[in-house]
């Protein structure tokens, strides 16, 4: 197996549209990346520059030991699995997975056991007669990455693979994906838009936001300390909540909102120390908001007062949509027992040291 490793790769497309712009980053040997990001934000140009199909204007591509740059799709030792599944309709599900074996001038005893041996693992054995057109969406699916997975390629990348796939087939294929990676150890570079898939499969993820990376690290890294504001506000369902205020020591530090004021506490103050009358914007997971019990002390935390304007049951959670002053909504994710009713006031608190705080200005965590 081996490492891909990128090196400020510069891609741009006709009109000057920079659609990769200096990325550098690298997989190492039988790790499983996610590129992660919204749509047009360069992580399929990624995927197609490592797998050779699109060429950087500047930058390196390097598998393993060599820069691969100038080498063809084919001698690359890469398999990619797409979005569409891209299936031979004429060729059976036999035919399909074992066609690149047959191209190689594979034996058709070692063609035949490879193709079984995968099958086997992707739950395909009873499928190897049929047509693509006679698969669900799922089955074909798995032919695609079976298809991927024969040839044992030095490493795989797969573009957005699961999209066609409706939420339960998605759940399972991101199962499968990642214990045929446990079992595997083989590189893998995924690319999704769909942050769920990344947290779950990712060992590191990439954030890209307009052709730039914005963060690489650990899912849950990346969820408990975003690097800027985009990140924060793009990873987490639902949202982060923002509150945008200026930054005020008078009284103990604070974030004056204008109609009202978020103490910051002590975890903030010697971070905070230097920078009076700077705009601050406080971002809160919707976990991390809580509705304050009647009679609770002010002191066990800010308060903020709102009214209720939406309710979500999605099961074992809920989520609240409350209004603030000025047309600002929280999002809280609780428990689905003891429930306000909309249209209630109510006072929400939180803890101030689970507020990530961000310049305005340039969007970069403090």
């Amino acid at each position: 197996m081996a490492a891909v490793a990128l090196e400020n790769v510069v891609k741009t497309y006709g009109g000057g549209r920079v659609a990769v712009a200096g990325a550098t980053f690298a997989a190492d040997d039988a790790e499983l990346v996610v590129l992660l990001g919204p749509s047009g934000c360069g992580k399929s140009t990624l995927l197609r520059i490592i797998a050779g199909l699109e060429t950087p204007d500047a930058g390196t591509v390097r598998i393993g030991d060599r820069i691969v740059n100038d080498l063809a799709p084919k001698d690359r030792d890469i398999a990619m699995v797409f979005q569409s599944y891209a299936l031979y309709p004429h060729m059976t599900v036999e035919e399909n997975l074992g066609f690149s074996l047959r191209l190689r001038g594979l034996p058709r005893s070692k063609r035949a056991a490879r193709v079984r041996e995968v099958a086997e693992h992707l739950s395909l054995g009873e499928l190897l007669d049929r047509l693509p057109r006679q698969l669900s969406g799922g089955q074909r699916q798995r032919v695609a990455l079976g298809r991927a997975l024969v040839r044992e390629p030095q490493v795989f990348l797969l573009d957005e693979p699961l999209s066609n796939l409706d939420a339960r087939l998605r759940m399972a294929m991101r199962t499968e994906i990642a214990r045929l990676h446990r079992r595997l150890r083989t590189t893998m570079i995924y690319v999704t838009h769909d942050q769920v898939e990344a947290m779950t499969l990712g060992q590191r993820i990439v954030v890209l936001n307009g052709g730039e990376i914005q963060q690489i690290d650990t899912p849950m890294k990346v969820y408990e300390r975003p690097a800027n504001l985009f990140v924060a506000g793009f990873i987490g369902s639902p949202a982060m909540n923002f509150l945008r205020g200026r930054l005020s020591h008078q009284d103990g530090p604070h974030l004056d909102l204008g109609f009202s004021r978020v103490d910051l506490g002590e975890a903030h103050g010697s971070m905070l120390a230097a920078r009076e009358g700077i705009e601050l914007v406080a971002g809160l997971r919707p976990e991390d908001l809580h509705l304050a019990a009647n009679g609770e002390a002010s002191a066990r935390g800010p308060r903020l007062t709102a009214l209720i304007e939406l309710i979500e049951p999605v099961g074992n959670e809920t989520f609240i949509t409350a209004r603030l002053l000025r047309n600002l909504e929280l999002v809280l994710r609780m428990p689905p027992r003891s429930v306000p009713q909309i249209g209630e006031q109510v006072t929400l608190t939180f803890a101030p040291d689970r507020l990530h705080l961000f310049d305005a200005n340039t969007g970069r965590r403090l």
